[in-house]
């Protein structure tokens, strides 16, 4: 089995880092295809990020299709991008953004010291995943209205209990879309962007 793989996009020297994670299974030993469907949908919102100055992106490729429980091989993964990212620009504010299954990894990795932000969209969400390590991060959420893979309610429910650990929750919701984020493709880029870039003000005030 080859190992994760990270590309990078964008500013040599940020001020802010977003990582990207892709979707996937619930279950899947296969290897994830280095530029399968799930990659190449988080490929316009690392093109689009790394256009804004003082911003690198960093995307990463899994090593298995699935979730994998009880291992969790992409929160692994994640992990492990984390480190690399911050060997690479120590002190450099992180936020990681999700689709799908990579918004479930997202939220779980937030405890990491580099991760100031999460983003999620279309998370898939289950009433069991804890909210703990949201504790002062700002948590982005959005979720499309005709979504029929992932539950929009669960999403809810899962952005009302991190609010009781952090006050920075913002749920939006994206009418009549669905979980391949395709028919309002303009809309889901611009709210990433705006929620990076608020990161970004937010580094340069700091």
């Amino acid at each position: 089995m080859s190992g994760p793989h990270l590309h990078q996009l964008g500013s040599g020297d940020p001020r802010v880092i977003a990582l990207l994670l892709h979707g996937g299974r619930e279950h899947g030993e296969g290897p994830m295809p280095r530029y399968g469907l799930a990659y190449l949908r988080m490929v316009p919102f690392g093109r689009d990020l790394a256009r804004i100055d003082g911003v690198a992106v960093f995307q990463l490729v899994n090593r298995l299709r699935g979730w994998n429980a009880p291992r969790l091989d992409p929160v692994v993964d994640a992990r492990w991008a984390l480190d690399e990212i911050r060997g690479r620009f120590p002190g450099v504010p992180v936020v990681v953004i999700g689709h799908s299954m990579g918004g479930r990894v997202a939220f779980r990795v937030a405890d990491d010291p580099a991760v100031t932000a999460v983003c999620a969209l279309a998370p898939w969400c289950e009433s069991s995943d804890p909210v703990q390590q949201l504790a002062g991060r700002s948590v982005f959420v959005a979720h499309g209205t005709l979504d029929r893979v992932t539950d929009p309610r669960k999403t809810r429910d899962y952005a009302r209990r991190a609010g009781e650990v952090t006050d920075r929750v913002d749920l939006r919701w994206v009418d009549g879309e669905t979980h391949a984020l395709l028919r309002k493709p303009r809309v889901w880029r611009d709210l990433v962007r705006e929620f990076v870039t608020g990161q970004l003000a937010h580094s340069r005030e700091g």
